[in-house]
């Protein structure tokens, strides 16, 4: 029962926002919404009681009579069912096209199949198969080699056959010479019908089966049959056959043979129509025929109750009769009287479907026109009240329109004033940057001077190129930045002159040679022209290339590859030049974003100011021209450059009349002179054997890595890292007593690299120093987060970094002597050193539990610790002051103090409970330690 939940339409309309006539028409359209959704789930209702089967039939009969009847007798039980949907398959005599229907008809969705075979082996797998689905399966009138079947309707073979032999022996008397015409050889009709017969002329002497041949159901196949025995045929023979086609296939030979009068012939079917049985007993052309029902109605009853969960029987069969010149002319008016009826159902059901079919277009046609009517109805509603709507938003759209345009003059005002803010901004830094120059050139104007003296010292000559150095690199951003600020103001403008490019970059490379001899690394120019005459300006060309050969001298090792390649191309519109080095490359992201200014990518974000090459690519660009870079990983970079050749690109103004053939720049020394290394000499340190204490400097920057070696070297052993890989790596081989460590490096950054240590059982109790130029308080906070114990920010004072490695140091050794003087005493974990406490119970519970063991020593605790022997004697020499082989001793020595007061062993049993080899090595031990013999010490205490 279906409940409609009627909403009241009717009720008041708001009247700010409706009228009589806006309520009048949701009203009715609400209604007759309601009337046309009762309508729809009366008409789905009375659908859903005529659920609509797809029966399936697979069929495999080349006889047309047989077919005819079997269609027809499911027709009209089928007509009793409109629902229905009979899809039919023939496979004519072909069992293995009807396999395939089968298979076909088991995936096309049914939900029963009928099934009537001619040979059962052959179908019985299908059948299964079929079945094993759970789709339900009722065999008609022969069965299959299997009993996976959900029904069997059919007559009883072997009655018929038996049925037939005593219709002979009743009807013919004397001496009966009997010719059997048999089905196809496997099916179960013709061995059962066979069998059935011969069993009814059993022992009957009178009666001679003269010949037994097969004739596969056909009527050709009987008459080949007969005519290879027909010289045995006699006017006599009485002829059974299996089936009506063969037996008139009999009859057409013996009356080819002039015997069709004498001789007489029995079939089985007894099917209506043209060449039915029933014909041709009624035509005296066969003496008898047994009626073989086609099932067809029987099998449509069944599938109906198997469909709608009735029950119904496993085996249906049907009964059978002789029909000979008694009964034929009844039989045939009831047949033809049933043809006649079907035609009429058949008429009927026809009619029945086009009133169905205008029902339901009519139907459409009502709902279409009363779904129109409410869509009018309430798109009348809708554009009433989207009127209404629409004046009420307009009015709010005016006043938010005011107010977009006082917002909008008070954004252009302030855009304005942000505009003169930034190039108010722009003109700081650049005045500030012409200010650095003056003061820059004086430092390095002194520097020189100084640096030529003679009389320098070493050491000072070092500190003094150092800072030379770095002046040109400082030197060298102001310029940059000055250059790019020009080239945003549109101030700089190329000059070009028509010059030869191979030399002109050759001279360039020639400034360099100093530089790639002393890093070692092979600096090439090749150019398959010794001459490209191409339109650049001089001046900006040369940055270009000082910068490209700087980077690479920069990122590029020792022993590496610098390539710098001049060629044109095919058409010779353009000139290619490509800087190519063998150094650490760049990951594609940073490829990608390699010419943007102030870009830090991860790989060089330490050692770079992002300005170089987003300046060139604005330098190449103002030739017209394109750069570019190829890169990997470890794999070196790859630097392009394509300018167009000839001047036809260049506009009148850019271009100048006088050709100048090579050029100086004063930029040389700032570029040449960063990528040349800083070579110190004459700094020597005593012998590192004669220092008491070491220090790991982590520092991508070789130049801050030897500078703080200079300073720091003569009081500690000192080991360097370049990376924070290289850095953990030697931490845990060397076991430093502290660390300074930079936070910006490639790999692992310092907060990484403290934040290993810290958590490494190993090298947790070693100090460690961040310095780094980030110097924020937020930065700060994230050092000191990662447990360093110090942070230093760059620039830094050198007597600062000192009195920080002193303090750190004399703290560690008061924590020392803290631990030394516990143990092995009671064991409170001290909370600011809780991973270093935790080691120390380790360690002396490791001791403790072998201290009966005389051969355990430092590689027996270092194993059962995991580490190695050198760790193990680094971190407990730095932690309590003493070896391991001491500490055991001690222990040793201490526990057997305790058991010459506490028990009264024997002192030689004391001497093995605590790991002595003798009673004479503990005693000489002993006194060694504690100036007594161990009795005198038992006596003294009792």
């Amino acid at each position: 029962m279906r409940i409609l939940n009627v909403i009241d339409l009717t009720g008041p309309v708001n009247t700010a926002t409706g009228s009589n006539a806006g309520r009048s028409c949701i009203c009715i359209a609400g209604w007759m919404l309601v009337l046309l959704y009762a309508s729809l789930l009366s008409c789905s209702s009375s659908q859903k009681n005529d659920r609509k089967f797809r029966i399936g039939f697979s069929q495999c009969t080349g006889d047309p009579n047989w077919k005819k009847a079997t269609l027809d007798a499911l027709q009209r039980e089928l007509a009793f069912h409109p629902g229905a949907e009979l899809i039919y398959k023939n496979a004519g005599d072909n069992s293995d096209l009807q396999v395939a229907q089968i298979e076909e008809l088991s995936r096309s969705q049914i939900d029963i199949l009928l099934v009537s075979p001619n040979e059962a082996l052959p179908l019985t797998a299908a059948v299964e198969a079929v079945f094993n689905k759970g789709i339900p399966v009722i065999v008609i009138d022969r069965k299959i080699a299997s009993d996976k079947f959900t029904c069997y309707v059919g007559t009883d073979n072997f009655s018929i056959g038996k049925m037939a032999g005593e219709y002979i022996l009743n009807t013919f008397p004397g001496e009966i010479s009997i010719i059997e015409i048999s089905g196809l050889k496997g099916s179960t009709p013709t061995s059962e019908r066979s069998r059935g017969f011969h069993e009814s002329i059993s022992g009957k002497s009178r009666v001679k089966v003269k010949a037994r041949v097969e004739g596969a159901w056909l009527r050709e196949g009987a008459k080949e049959a007969l005519l290879s025995i027909k010289d045995t045929l006699a006017a006599n023979d009485i002829i059974f056959a299996q089936n009506d086609p063969m037996v008139l296939g009999a009859y057409d030979v013996y009356k080819t043979l002039g015997l069709e009068k004498t001789a007489k012939f029995i079939g089985v079917d007894g099917l209506p129509g043209p060449n039915g049985g029933i014909q041709l007993v009624s035509d005296k052309i066969l003496q008898a025929t047994l009626l073989n029902p086609t099932g067809g109605e029987e099998a449509i009853q069944t599938a109906f109750k198997i469909l709608n969960n009735e029950p119904y029987d496993k085996e249906i069969i049907l009964s059978t009769v002789v029909i000979d010149a008694s009964n034929a002319r009844i039989l045939k008016l009831q047949t033809d009287k049933i043809a006649g009826l079907q035609k009429d159902i058949e008429n009927q059901l026809s009619l029945l479907s086009e009133q169905q079919r205008l029902y339901r277009s009519q139907n459409i046609v009502l709902y279409v026109l009363a779904g129109a009517l409410v869509l009018v109805l309430v798109f009348g509603a809708l554009s009433y009240f989207a009127l209404r709507h629409n004046r009420r938003i307009n009015r709010q759209l005016a006043v938010q329109n005011t107010k977009i345009l006082e917002q909008s003059k008070e954004l252009i005002e302030m855009t304005a004033k942000a505009k003169e803010a930034t190039e108010a901004k722009f003109n700081f830094f650049t005045n500030i940057s012409h200010e650095f120059r003056t003061p820059l050139t004086l430092m390095l104007v002194s520097l020189e001077d100084t640096l030529s003296s003679r009389s320098l010292l070493q050491a000072h000559r070092n500190n003094l190129e150092l800072a030379r150095k770095n002046v040109h690199r400082l030197l060298r951003l102001v310029n940059q930045l000055m250059d790019f600020r020009k080239i945003e103001l549109g101030k700089m403008k190329i000059h070009a002159t028509e010059n030869n490019i191979v030399g002109f970059v050759k001279d360039i490379a020639d400034t360099f040679r100093e530089a790639a001899r002393k890093k070692d690394i092979h600096l090439k120019v090749e150019s398959k022209f010794p001459e490209i005459l191409l339109w650049f300006d001089i001046s900006m060309m040369d940055k270009i290339i000082l910068n490209l050969l700087s980077n690479a001298f920069k990122f590029t090792g020792e022993n590496g590859l610098i390539h710098i390649s001049i060629d044109k191309t095919r058409d010779e519109k353009l000139v290619v030049l490509k800087v190519q080095d063998s150094g650490m490359g760049m990951t594609a992201e940073t490829a990608a974003h390699a010419f943007d200014l102030f870009y830090e990518g991860h790989e060089f974000a330490h050692n770079s100011s992002g300005v170089g090459l987003a300046l060139c690519r604005e330098l190449v660009e103002l030739h017209h021209g394109i750069i570019s870079v190829k890169s990997e990983r470890s794999k070196g970079a790859c630097f392009e450059i394509a300018l167009p050749a000839g001047n036809t690109h260049l506009l009148p103004e850019e271009i100048e009349t006088e050709r100048i053939i090579s050029a100086s720049s004063p930029d040389f020394a700032i570029y040449t002179a960063e990528a040349e290394p800083v070579i110190y000499t004459g700094m020597h340190h005593d012998d590192a054997a004669s220092k008491d204490q070491s220090l790991l400097i982590i520092d991508d920057n070789p130049e801050l890595r030897q500078f703080l070696k200079d300073k720091l070297g003569k009081r500690f052993e000192i080991h360097e890292a370049a990376s924070g890989n290289a850095g953990l790596n030697v931490a845990y081989d060397m076991i430093p007593d502290i660390i300074i460590c930079d936070v910006a490096m490639p790999g692992s950054d310092g907060l990484t690299v403290t934040d290993m240590l810290k958590n490494d059982i190993r090298t947790s109790h070693i100090p460690i120093i961040l310095l780094s130029a980030r110097d924020s308080i937020h930065q700060y906070i994230e050092g000191m987060k990662s447990r360093a114990d110090a942070y230093i920010g760059k620039p830094f004072n050198l007597s600062h970094l000192e009195a920080t490695l002193n303090s750190l140091l004399v703290n560690r050794e008061i924590l020392r002597e803290h631990f030394t003087s516990e143990l092995p005493g009671e064991k409170r974990i001290n909370p600011s050193q809780k991973t270093d406490r935790k080691f120390i119970n380790e360690f002396a519970a490791v001791v403790a539990g072998n201290i009966s063991n005389e051969n355990f020593g430092p590689a027996d605790i270092a194993k059962e610790m995991h580490m190695s022997r050198m760790q193990l004697y680094r971190k407990i020499k730095s932690l309590l002051g003493y070896n391991v082989n001491d500490y055991i001793l001690t222990v040793r020595l201490q526990k057997a103090k305790f058991l010459l007061l506490h028990e009264t062993d024997p002192i030689s049993d004391i001497a093995f409970k605590t790991g002595f080899s003798s009673p004479a090595y503990f005693s000489t031990v002993f006194k060694s330690k504690f100036s007594m013999t161990p009795s005198e010490y038992r006596d003294r205490n009792e």
